[in-house]
């Protein structure tokens, strides 16, 4: 059995907001990620994936639960040992509008965490092992972008050069938080093939953060998806089982809304249609299954009375784990009749 490089357990994460509301933002997350996989993280805006991919990172710490390193407690890290956390695990943010200092330069914003972790030792070594960042991630000729600051160049260029700085410290895990959803969309397939290649040339995790579906099936179809909704995870399997035999409601309406290229899938595509389209708020989630209001397979005196925790599934039904308690029971989910 693999050895999770990164792993959460029972992790939770609240905000605060004004004196006394508090926003409970992650719910008793259980998620492992393994050695040189791809993990797509799926959901609606607002259900916690980008939460979940600064606590991976280390920028925020969990209000309850522990993350794992390699099989240590960060919390309780230390000296060289957390360190050796924070260079191994980066993170590639959604904005590249906002993410780099309009006031550097782009030799500025990649060689100075070079400096910080003593890769280079003087400005001829920064100088050439930027250059071979900015090479990795398709900018050349080096000479035409290496001094020049963010303002100067393209929404897509200025993503390539967040990767850059995600790659400075050599890490064993890269967070990708909507990499591709800022960029035009002509480029966002060189970019995710890029990030792709990374996985196989660099030795390098990925966890790929996304709303989109069709993407994340294009991008892990090798690894696994977590579908996440207001703070939980749904369900977590491998890619193919995900998209071609979801099993969750929730995963299964998030399928049937995405429009296929193929005419003849288009008309024969059952769409699902939920219960209600209003999503409940953070602070007045319902009791039992959050998906329960909207849920087209709803059970009565079940979906609303027990919170779902992740289980597998009957063999006969698929390969993936659901926080669904209908379906972990081994029952078949019938279209709520109001």
């Amino acid at each position: 059995m693999t050895t999770p490089i990164l792993e959460f357990e029972n992790v939770s994460r609240s905000f605060k907001k004004g004196r006394t509301t508090i926003i409970p933002v992650l719910q008793n997350i259980d998620l492992a990620v393994n050695p040189l996989e791809f993990l797509c993280l799926v959901g609606e805006s607002g259900c916690g994936k980008t939460t979940t991919g600064k606590i991976l990172a280390g920028l925020l710490a969990p209000s309850d639960g522990r993350v794992l390193f390699e099989g240590q407690d960060v919390a309780k890290l230390k000296g060289e040992d957390y360190k050796r956390y924070r260079r191994s695990v980066q993170i590639i943010h959604q904005d590249p509008y906002a993410s780099l200092n309009p006031t550097h330069s782009i030799y500025n914003i990649l060689s100075y965490p070079l400096f910080r972790h003593g890769y280079v030792k003087n400005y001829a070594q920064a100088r050439d092992r930027v250059g071979e960042l900015l090479q990795r991630v398709d900018l050349t000729p080096v000479g035409d972008v290496i001094d020049k600051y963010p303002h100067q160049l393209s929404g897509g260029q200025r993503q390539r050069v967040s990767i850059a700085r995600a790659l400075t410290t050599n890490p064993s895990i890269i967070v990708a938080d909507e990499a591709v959803s800022m960029v035009d969309v002509s480029i966002r397939i060189s970019i995710l093939n890029m990030l792709m290649a990374m996985q196989n040339d660099l030795a390098v995790t990925l966890v790929f953060i996304t709303h989109d579906l069709a993407l994340a099936k294009y991008f892990a179809w090798k690894g696994r998806i977590a579908v996440m909704y207001l703070g939980r995870v749904v369900e977590i399997g491998r890619t193919p089982e995900i998209t071609e035999n979801p099993q969750h409601p929730y995963t299964k309406v998030l399928l049937s809304a995405i429009p296929e290229p193929d005419p003849d899938r288009t008309r024969t595509k059952v769409h699902v249609a939920l219960r209600s389209e209003d999503i409940p708020r953070l602070t007045e989630l319902p009791p039992g299954c959050a998906f329960h209001p909207r849920c087209p397979w709803f059970v009565e005196g079940v979906c609303n009375t027990h919170i779902p925790q992740l289980a597998p599934v009957p063999r006969n039904l698929g390969d993936s784990d659901v926080a669904c308690i209908p379906l972990t029971q081994g029952a078949e989910l019938k279209l709520y009749e109001s």
